[in-house]
C-alpha cells in the first residue's frame, strides 16, 4: 500500500470512530433517560437498535432540511407546548442535536420581568421570529398565557380571553409574512407525568427540573386540562393547526415528531461542491514556543 492510500485509510479509520463517539453522544443522552424508567414502568415498545437506527436516518434529513432552509432562506417557526415532564426539550434535543446553531436555535424565554410586563404581550416573544434562512423552536411560546398564566392567575380574565380572541390573527399575520409556523402539543397521561415526576424527586441529577410551579402543575392538573383543551378549541385554524404528540413513550414521541416535521416543508437535498483541503502553509523562520506546564489542565483520566 503507498503512503497516500495508507494516511487515506488512517483518516477513513478516524472519521469511522468519529461517527461512533456521535452516536456515544446519543447513547449517554438515552442512559441518562433510562436511569430510573425501569423502576418506573416507562420503558419504550421501541427496541433501542431501531430508535437509534432511524434517530440517525431522520438526523440526517433534518440536516437536509436545514440546508433547503438556508438555500431557500425560509422562515422556519416551531412551537413545542405540552405539560410539565411531557418530553418537549427532549424532542427538541435531538432536533438541534447535528444542526448548525447559527442556523437553527432554541428560544426558552424565562418570566418576564418588570418592563416586560409592560411591553405587549406578544412583544417579546415576536422579536425572536426567524429571519430568512433560520429555524427558530420555541420552547413553550406566547401560548404561555393560555395555559400557566391563565390557571396560575398571572393574568386577568380579560387578558386571558383578549389573547385567545387575538392569536389566531396574530398567527395569519406571521404566516402571511412568509414564515412557516408549525405547533406540537405533547401529550401524556396523568399516570405518566406522575411516574415521571417521581422520577425526578428520586434522582439527584434531575431534581433541579422540578420548580414549585411544575409542583403546583400537578396538583392543579384537571384545571390545566380544561385550559388546553379551551386552547386547543380557540386557536386549532387551517393556516396554523395544532398536532398532537402522544407522547406517554419518549422514544416514540420524538422520532414521530421529527418524522412529521419533516412531512411539513417539502424540502430537497441540496448539491454541494466537492471540498479540497488547501495544504498548510509552512514559514522556515516560525517556530512554535512551549507551553508551561503549569498551563495544562491536570490528566485526571
Amino acid at each position: 500500500m503507498s503512503a497516500k492510500h495508507q494516511e487515506m485509510a488512517e483518516w477513513y479509520q478516524r472519521a469511522q470512530e468519529e461517527i461512533l463517539d456521535s452516536m456515544d453522544e446519543e447513547l449517554e443522552m438515552e442512559l441518562d433517560d433510562d436511569r430510573l424508567s425501569v423502576d418506573s414502568g416507562t420503558t419504550s415498545s421501541v427496541s433501542r437498535q431501531t430508535y437509534f437506527k432511524e434517530l440517525f436516518r431522520l438526523q440526517g434529513e433534518l440536516v437536509k432540511l436545514q440546508d433547503f432552509v438556508v438555500a431557500n432562506k425560509l422562515k422556519v417557526a416551531i412551537l413545542f407546548e405540552g405539560r410539565d415532564s411531557a418530553g418537549k426539550g427532549g424532542a427538541i434535543k435531538r432536533i438541534t442535536q447535528r444542526l448548525n446553531p447559527r442556523v437553527c436555535r432554541v428560544v426558552a424565554l424565562p418570566a418576564p420581568n418588570e418592563r416586560e410586563k409592560t411591553q405587549w404581550y406578544f412583544q417579546r416573544y415576536i422579536s425572536q421570529l426567524p429571519a430568512g434562512g433560520e429555524i427558530v423552536l420555541f420552547d413553550r411560546s406566547w401560548y404561555n398565557r393560555a395555559g400557566v398564566e391563565h390557571v396560575m392567575g398571572f393574568c386577568t380574565d380579560a387578558e386571558y380571553e383578549d389573547f385567545l380572541r387575538t392569536v389566531p390573527d396574530l398567527e395569519r399575520m406571521i404566516i402571511n409574512s412568509g414564515t412557516i409556523l408549525i405547533k406540537y402539543w405533547f401529550s401524556i397521561s396523568d399516570e405518566e407525568q406522575y411516574n415521571r415526576f417521581m422520577m425526578r424527586i428520586h434522582d439527584p441529577l434531575k431534581q433541579w427540573k422540578l420548580s414549585p410551579m411544575d409542583l403546583e402543575s400537578r396538583r392543579l392538573w384537571e384545571a390545566y386540562t380544561k385550559a388546553k383543551e379551551t386552547m386547543l378549541e380557540r386557536t386549532h385554524i387551517p393556516e396554523a393547526p395544532w398536532w398532537v404528540v402522544a407522547a406517554n413513550d419518549k422514544k416514540k414521541a420524538r422520532l414521530n415528531c421529527i418524522s412529521h416535521l419533516l412531512s411539513q416543508i417539502p424540502y430537497e437535498e441540496i448539491p454541494h461542491p466537492e471540498i479540497h483541503l488547501p495544504e498548510r502553509v509552512h514559514n522556515s523562520d516560525y517556530l512554535r514556543g512551549p507551553v508551561p506546564p503549569e498551563m495544562y489542565v491536570p490528566e485526571v483520566y
